[in-house]
C-alpha cells in the first residue's frame, strides 16, 4: 500500500467544516481504493460499499429516505456505534445511477459524516441514465498513476525525495536522481506495476501485468460503449492510442484506421471521460486565461508511459539508454513531462496545453505552458541536452514577461538571454525530473530575478 499525495488533499478536505461529499475520480487501477484505505486509517469508523457487489447496490435500489438510508448501511455492515468519526466510502459508485442520485442527500442531511465516492464514466452515466446530478453539491479530486515523487517514496528512495523537495536542487543529486526517472518513465507509475518492481520481479515479470491493464481497459469497452457498433470503434482506439501519444492527432483515420471523425471523435472522448487518455488542445494566448482552442487538432496524452512502453516494444532500448532522446523522435520526454505536469493539480479537471502559432509563413509550437499567478510560463522540451528554441523565442517575444523555462537531460541552470529580436528574459533550464516542482521553480525563478 504505497503513500500517495492525494492523501494529503484528503486530510484538508476533512478537516474542512463546509466539506461536501468528494468524489474521486480516476481511471482503473490508479489506486483510488487503496488511497482511501490508508486515509480511513485516520477514522474512528470505515464503512466500504463496493458497488459491484449486489448486496452493497441494493441499499440503493431501494430508494430509501436518506435517514433511513444510512441506517440501512449500518444495520447491513453490522455498525454497532456510530461515534467518533465516521467515514463512509462508495467504491464503483458508476454501477448505481441510485447511489449517484442521493448524493445530494448526503450534503443537506448527514453532514457528521464523511463521505467519499469513487467511480469512472460519471458522465457517461448520467447522461444516459439521465440522472439528475448533484451540482453545487459535491466536489471532485482526480487520481492519476503514481508520480515520480510517488514512485521514488514507494521503492524507498527517501534521501531522493528530500533532495528534489530542496529548492534549487543540490547539484550532487543530479546523476542517480535522473537515473531513477529514467527508470519510472521506463515502467511507469501504474500501482500494480511498481508494486512487483519493488519486489525485485524481472521486466519479464511485469508482462503479465501490464497485459492485465490493458485488457482490463478493453473489457470496459461494453461499460463505455452506447451501442456494439460503438464498442468496436472504442476497442481500437484503446489499442491503437498508445502509439499515437505525445502527437498532435486529426479524429478523421485516426490510427490508420478507417473510421470516420464523427465515430472517431466520440470514441476518443468516451476514453478521455473514463481518464484512459486526455485531448490536450493548444492556446494562441500568451497571458491568462489559456482558452483551448477546439478548432485546432489535440496532442492526445495517454494514461501512462509504462504501458505505453509495453504496447509499443520500447522496454529493452531501455536498459541502453542514457537519456530519453531516442524514443519517439524525443516523444518520450514530452510524454512523461505531461504526466507529471496532469497530476499537479488534484482538485480540478483542468488539462495542460500547449502554444501554437500558426501562420501560412510561420508555424511555432511551445510543449506545455504552465500557468503561474498573472503569468502563462512558455515549457520546452528536450530529451537531448540540445535543442533549438525557436517557438519559445516567439512565445517570449509576444509575452508581457520575460521568464521561460527548457525541461531537459541536463542540470538546474538559470541564464540571462535574449531572443533573436532582442528582448532579453531569463530562462531556467531544468533537469526533466523536476517536472513536478514546476510550479515552485517558476516562484523560485521569479522571486530571485525580482530580488536582483
Amino acid at each position: 500500500m504505497f503513500f500517495r499525495k492525494i492523501i494529503n488533499e484528503l486530510d484538508l478536505w476533512a478537516q474542512d467544516k463546509e466539506r461536501k461529499p468528494l468524489i474521486l475520480r480516476g481511471a482503473r487501477q490508479v489506486g483510488k481504493t487503496t488511497a482511501v484505505k490508508i486515509f480511513s486509517k485516520k477514522f474512528d469508523q470505515f464503512i466500504y460499499l463496493n458497488l459491484e457487489t449486489k448486496a452493497d447496490a441494493d441499499l440503493f435500489n431501494y430508494r430509501l429516505p436518506i435517514d433511513d438510508l444510512i441506517q440501512a448501511i449500518f444495520l447491513h455492515k453490522n455498525v454497532v456505534s456510530t461515534s467518533g468519526k465516521v467515514l463512509l466510502f462508495i467504491d464503483e459508485i458508476q454501477n448505481s445511477p441510485p447511489a449517484v442520485a442521493m448524493m445530494r442527500y448526503f450534503y443537506e442531511s448527514a453532514k457528521s459524516f464523511h463521505i467519499i465516492a469513487a467511480g469512472s464514466l460519471l458522465e457517461t452515466l448520467i447522461s444516459r441514465e439521465q440522472i439528475s446530478f448533484p451540482v453545487g453539491r459535491v466536489q471532485y479530486m482526480f487520481m492519476y498513476p503514481l508520480t515520480f515523487e510517488e514512485f521514488l517514496i514507494a521503492t524507498g528512495r527517501d534521501q531522493a525525495v528530500q533532495l528534489i523537495h530542496q529548492v534549487p536542487l543540490p547539484m550532487f543529486a543530479f546523476s542517480n536522481i535522473l537515473e531513477y526517472f529514467h527508470k519510472y518513465t521506463f515502467i511507469g507509475g501504474m500501482p500494480e506495476v511498481i508494486k512487483k518492481y519493488s519486489e525485485k520481479i524481472n521486466i519479464m515479470g511485469l508482462v503479465p501485468v501490464y497485459q492485465g491493464l490493458i485488457t482490463s481497459f478493453i473489457d470496459d469497452v461494453n461499460k463505455y460503449a452506447r451501442n456494439s457498433a460503438m464498442a468496436e470503434v472504442i476497442s481500437y482506439a484503446i489499442e491503437a492510442a498508445p502509439f499515437e501519444a505525445g502527437k498532435r492527432i486529426k479524429f478523421q483515420g485516426f490510427g490508420s484506421s478507417n473510421y470516420r471523425s464523427r465515430e472517431m471523435g466520440e470514441a476518443l472522448r468516451t476514453l478521455e471521460r473514463a481518464m484512459i487518455l486526455y485531448l490536450l488542445y493548444p492556446t494562441t494566448a500568451t497571458t491568462p486565461p489559456a482558452k483551448p482552442d477546439k478548432k485546432k487538432s489535440p496532442r492526445l496524452q495517454f494514461l501512462d508511459t509504462g504501458l505505453i512502453n509495453y504496447v509499443a516494444g520500447l522496454q529493452d532500448h531501455y536498459f541502453k539508454a542514457q537519456t530519453l532522446h531516442s524514443f519517439y523522435q524525443g516523444l518520450m520526454a514530452e510524454h512523461i513531462v505531461g504526466q507529471e505536469l496532469m497530476a499537479i493539480d488534484m482538485k480540478t479537471s483542468r488539462k495542460t496545453s500547449f502554444w501554437v502559432r500558426e501562420k501560412k509563413q510561420s508555424r511555432a509550437e511551445v510543449d506545455f505552458i504552465v500557468p503561474c499567478g498573472r503569468y502563462l510560463i512558455p515549457v520546452e522540451v528536450k530529451a537531448g541536452k540540445t535543442g533549438t528554441l525557436r517557438s519559445l523565442h516567439q512565445f517570449v517575444d509576444k509575452a508581457d514577461h520575460p521568464y521561460a523555462i527548457r525541461l531537459y537531460a541536463g542540470h538546474l541552470e538559470k541564464i540571462h538571454t535574449t531572443t533573436p529580436k532582442g528582448k532579453s528574459f531569463t530562462l531556467l533550464n531544468m533537469p526533466y525530473f523536476l517536472a513536478g516542482k514546476i510550479i515552485e521553480y517558476i516562484e523560485w525563478m521569479i522571486a530571485t530575478e525580482e530580488e536582483r
